[in-house]
């Protein structure tokens, strides 16, 4: 009889990060992409070690910005400790592209002819575990009837396919939240419509997986934020953004009493 395969050891971190459990801002935060790591079990996946401070491995800056936020708005962060590269929680796992083999053009080699024990493991261990506690911590808010906004955040490249991105911050949706829409006109106000995309520089679609499975499934507003890469690559830009970012959530906050 073969034994269980199992990604996870006991020298491996927990895949899950929560700051601030239990926060009654009406915001609840989520970083599907602010980990780097991959449990041992894995190696390197076969990459260099340059691969991982790419975007391919990480929303770079997130892990930064995220907590930052949270503690301005005095609100909760959960966050991935693993890279997007082992699994991408912003993915349905069964997708190919939720275990990429190839990504922006780098072959994955960990990541090829992964059996369907390889991606059970992966995603009962470190995918499900991530959403598991965001679902807990919206059902406790439902449970203490407190309103809740999620908040995705992630980052993007200036460049992509040799094409410059003029976009600071991009504000992603499917054309349902009221929020979305606020937040958009405000960051436009403050930075100029050319400044702020709107579905840019991506779109959400059927691609998504973590704003629609919690926000959608629930009847939730939400937001989801690209901010540029280049602008959070040091502890001072993230700290300049969420001095900007914050402020305008703070005042778009819908009431907690």
């Amino acid at each position: 009889m073969n034994e269980a395969i199992t990604v996870l050891s006991a020298g491996d971190q927990p895949p899950v990060i929560v700051r601030n459990p239990g926060a009654r801002s009406p915001y609840l935060l989520v970083g599907d992409h602010a980990g780097v790591a991959v449990p041992r079990a894995l190696g390197d996946l076969g990459l260099p070690p340059e691969a991982f401070l790419r975007h391919i491995a990480v929303d770079i800056g997130i892990s930064g910005l995220g907590p930052l936020l949270a503690d301005q708005l005095r609100a909760c962060f959960i966050s991935q400790h693993y890279s997007r590269l082992v699994i991408d929680c912003n993915r349905d796992p069964a997708r190919p592209d939720g275990m990429a083999e190839i990504s922006d053009g780098t072959t994955i080699p960990g990541n090829l002819g992964l059996t369907p024990p390889d991606r059970q493991a992966r995603e009962e261990e470190i995918f499900q575990p991530y959403h598991d506690a965001i679902a807990a911590e919206l059902d406790w808010r439902a449970a203490e009837g407190l309103p809740t906004v999620l908040i995705a955040l992630h980052s993007f490249t200036p460049v992509m396919s040799e094409v410059a991105r003029p976009w600071r911050y991009g504000v992603l949706h499917l054309h349902n939240s009221p929020f979305s829409d606020a937040a958009l006109a405000a960051l436009r106000e403050m930075f100029g419509e050319d400044l702020v995309g709107d579905n840019e520089p991506y779109m959400m679609d059927g691609t998504d997986f973590t704003v629609p499975h919690h926000a959608g499934s629930r009847g939730l507003d939400y937001f989801e934020l690209e901010v540029r890469q280049d602008l959070l690559e040091t502890a001072e830009g993230q700290a300049e953004v969420a001095a900007a970012i914050g402020p305008v959530l703070e005042r778009l906050a819908p009431s907690t009493s």
